[in-house]
């Protein structure tokens, strides 16, 4: 039986990455910081609404959702993002990061357990789990399900 899916690999941090099914991803585009407008009172990790598609769409900081630093501190702070559009049951979440890498083939029978010790606390409700690439690095395998799901933005949706 075939095990391998195809999933979207990222950079989260400094040198970590993270994939995310393809399936859950509805498209990908480039989003210029000037169009996303903020929202007051929300989770930090909240950049604010985007018109796509004519819709109001939530944008939210991957990274800074995951526990690492926010994608827009300091003097570093990036004009252009990528936003990876997650769906389920019609319900649409953007997730911003840095860069996206590749399209890669993962067998999902060699998937790893999430261990508390090993990930920031932020972190580990939004993951799957993690793979082992051959170069020996961890590949982090976000839950788009967890992430649509999360309670920070449920009163939202």
């Amino acid at each position: 039986m075939e095990t391998k899916e195809k999933f979207l690999s990222l950079n989260l941090g400094a040198k970590d990455t993270a994939v995310i099914s393809l399936e859950k991803i509805t498209e990908v585009f480039q989003v210029s910081l000037v169009d996303i407008c903020s929202v007051p009172q929300m989770p930090n990790c909240v950049l604010g609404i985007y018109n796509w598609r004519g819709e109001m769409l939530w944008l939210v900081d991957l990274e800074e959702m995951l526990g690492y630093a926010p994608l827009l501190q300091g003097t570093n702070s990036l004009s252009h993002l990528m936003a990876v559009v997650l769906e389920r049951e019609g319900k649409y979440l953007g997730l911003l990061v840095r860069s996206l890498m590749d399209i890669e083939w993962l067998d999902i029978n060699q998937i790893k357990p999430v261990s508390a010790e090993l990930f920031y606390p932020a972190m580990s409700p939004f993951l799957k789990g993690y793979f082992i690439n051959d170069g020996d690095e961890m590949i982090l395998s976000l839950d788009a399900t967890a992430i649509i799901q999360s309670p920070m933005w449920a009163i939202n949706n």
